[in-house]
């Protein structure tokens, strides 16, 4: 059968068709992008300049705000331009364009989140050895596998989709474009499909899970062989703004692809959807920035720097 395309647009979900609610939900989610672009921004600007965050550790936390603002950037402009013009049609390549980023960035995510759990346990279980571990060579080199090795599930649905015909119906339950959305407005059989899916994104995600999941293991028996509660409580206050970004993100992920999309659970689904495309890359920075003193202390201290530069220049030219 040749591949035919019948269907050049998708029609997306409307979030509301109250005009007043529109504008509303127009503000806030345009509020919500800003906020989440400037503070991703500030991290990775704070981490790039400030020498006492050249480790190992806000490396990662940098690429993962690259990621973040990355990540919103796939839904949330577009969300904003459907929203402001009313349309909530995309072209159907546009559309697979964007199911390819959000399925890469995604993928990246859980990628980068085993390799800063990884960073963790080797901080919190080896200590002394932590320098020759945790290498500025060894660093860029996992950064360099998260990023390749995201590529492969994106290419690999990408290159599946060339034997599907889309026939409609166009219209799809969400804002944004994501795999199974583009499943149902297929009129071709999709079981290979759905099988590669299934072996490739299972692959990938249980090695990914069990590595985070073996390096909290480590960290949690090492922590309660501490004899004194104030040694625990310092040796796990270092890795509990990463457990936090790990759980809110496998609990996101886990109640949009894994639990049944019923018309019952339809409106909670779109909620728990808005919160990991939109809040969660806004979360992220916030939770860093307010467990580490020394984000807060490289922000004060850049903040100080600017705040000074106007009064030299001021007393320069007097």
């Amino acid at each position: 059968m040749r591949n035919q395309t019948m269907i050049t647009n998708v029609l997306l979900m409307s979030l509301s068709d109250n005009q007043k609610i529109i504008y509303i939900l127009f503000s806030i989610f345009f509020l919500i992008y800003l906020m989440t672009f400037l503070t991703n921004f500030i991290i990775i600007f704070l981490v790039i300049s400030c020498a006492n965050l050249h480790t190992p550790m806000y490396f990662f936390l940098g690429n993962l705000a690259f990621l973040d603002m990355s990540y919103s950037s796939v839904t949330a402009p577009r969300m904003l331009f459907d929203l402001s013009t009313q349309k909530w049609f995309i072209s159907l390549p546009n559309c697979i364009a964007q199911m390819f980023f959000v399925i890469y960035f995604g993928s990246s995510e859980v990628f980068l989140l085993s390799s800063m759990s990884y960073d963790r346990y080797v901080a919190i279980c080896h200590p002394l050895h932590y320098t020759q571990i945790m290498s500025w060579g060894t660093c860029i080199q996992m950064v360099l596998l998260v990023w390749l090795s995201a590529l492969l599930a994106p290419v690999i649905f990408t290159l599946c989709l060339k034997r599907l015909i889309f026939c409609g119906p166009n219209f799809i339950q969400n804002f944004f474009c994501d795999l199974p959305h583009l499943f149902q407005i297929s009129c071709t059989d999709t079981f290979i499909n759905v099988l590669v899916v299934t072996i490739v994104g299972g692959v990938l995600g249980i090695i990914a899970f069990v590595a985070t999941f073996y390096s909290y293991v480590k960290i949690f028996s090492t922590v309660l062989k501490i004899h004194t509660m104030e040694g625990k409580c310092k040796a796990f206050s270092t890795c509990t703004s990463h457990l936090t970004v790990v759980l809110t993100f496998y609990a996101s992920i886990t109640f949009i692809y894994f639990v049944p999309n019923t018309s019952n659970l339809l409106a909670l689904n779109q909620v728990v959807t808005v919160i990991y495309t939109l809040i969660t890359p806004l979360l992220n920075p916030l939770i860093y920035s307010l467990r580490s003193k020394d984000l807060k202390a490289a922000l004060r201290k850049a903040l100080n720097i600017h705040m000074l530069i106007p009064n030299i220049i001021a007393k320069r030219s007097t």
